[in-house]
């Protein structure tokens, strides 16, 4: 039976600069506002809208095909899509893989996922480079400019924006091997899955805490090493945090953080963040071990970075990883204690694997 051919609705994408992108409506039906970002990845879409670090966002795909391998109930890092909206060229209704359970259309819809689909994304993804990230709005319901730029005026920026007690774990939980052999405490500002599973892969018993924890219930759990949490969000405003996670480094436990982990980290020891140009997101960010001297590829999700001059006026600091594209900072520790962190995903899901290694060193330091 030949199948009818349905048209898709015309949906518009507003960017805060008042530039206009026309394309077709994919997922739901309706009108959604964030700030607009690029991912490079050619594969692992899900775990990219899934990822807590995304939420506020709209993610524009730069591959030309998203949704042809469909969705797979175990290819999250959260227990929902986290972005706010999505750009690409091409979307894909059905698919192809037999492994997967439902077509990222369904998803979408079932997720209240606006997207736009029919966009030259390499014309978008350059002007996104050229002026920088900005607030936008996505509507397949709502086409009157003037009305969506009213909505759009509304929307505050994402520098100044807190976000991670959006996605944060409300009650504390455990994750355990048979036979674990360390304990670790994890900050929640926005945890990927995978970030667990790479601890518990080495033995760790893994104890996942909300973010508004005291220190002296973390301390109950009598952990061998805290893990600071990846996430959403401006870390400059985050002024609590940064005390909780100065207080946790000055226990003289080991710690390891990740992304927004290591922002806070940064922040806790007097080194200011700032809002970057574009960010980096993708799965091929090229990074320098300064220790080792070798290169990694690297899986990347961020829009703020720690100031480089900061650092190097701190005695107590140590760079260990810059970014071979712009020399941005990667990766600190503290001379005095068994404390590093990294700008970038080691638990690469999607990504590669180079990095790794910091999970084992993290674990090494815990002996």
């Amino acid at each position: 039976m030949q199948l009818k051919y349905q048209a898709k609705p015309k949906a518009i994408l507003l960017l805060e600069d008042g530039k206009i992108f026309e394309g077709k409506a994919a997922g739901k039906i309706g009108t959604t506002t964030g700030e607009i970002c690029f991912n490079t990845g050619m594969s692992g879409y899900q775990e990219i809208f899934t990822d807590p670090s995304y939420f506020g966002q709209i993610v524009v795909m730069t591959n030309s095909h998203i949704g042809n391998y469909g969705v797979q109930v175990d290819e999250v890092e959260s227990d929902s899509i986290k972005i706010s909206g999505m750009v690409c060229k091409k979307f894909n209704n059905g698919f192809s893989r037999k492994r997967a359970t439902d077509s990222l259309e369904n998803y979408f819809v079932s997720g209240n996922v606006v997207a736009i689909s029919d966009v030259d994304t390499r014309a978008l993804v350059r002007y996104i480079r050229d002026k920088g990230a900005m607030n936008c709005i996505i509507s397949s319901s709502d086409l009157d400019i003037d009305s969506l730029k009213a909505q759009l005026a509304k929307v505050p920026s994402m520098q100044g924006l807190e976000l991670s007690s959006k996605v944060s774990t409300k009650e504390a939980y455990e994750v355990k091997p048979e036979n674990a052999n360390k304990r670790v405490a994890l900050l929640d500002f926005g945890v990927k899955k995978n970030i667990v599973r790479c601890l518990v892969e080495r033995g760790c018993h893994v104890k996942v805490f909300p973010m508004k924890t005291k220190l002296d219930e973390l301390l109950a759990f009598k952990p061998d090493g805290f893990m600071i949490s990846n996430g959403p969000g401006d870390p400059g405003v985050m002024k609590e945090e940064i005390e909780l996670v100065k207080q946790v480094i000055n226990t003289n436990i080991p710690v390891f953080g990740i992304c927004l982990g290591h922002q806070l980290i940064a922040e806790s020891q007097g080194i200011s963040t700032y809002k970057m140009h574009a960010g980096h997101r993708g799965i091929n960010h090229p990074v320098k071990n300064i220790i080792s001297g070798k290169s990694e590829v690297t899986s990347q999700n961020h829009g703020f970075s720690v100031n480089a001059d900061d650092v190097k006026n701190n005695a107590n600091i140590e760079i260990t990883h810059r970014n071979l594209n712009d020399d941005t900072i990667e990766g600190i520790r503290l001379k005095d204690k068994k404390v590093f962190c990294v700008q970038y995903h080691p638990e690469s899901n999607p990504g590669p694997l180079d990095s790794r290694y910091l999970f084992d060193d993290f674990v090494a330091s815990m002996n």
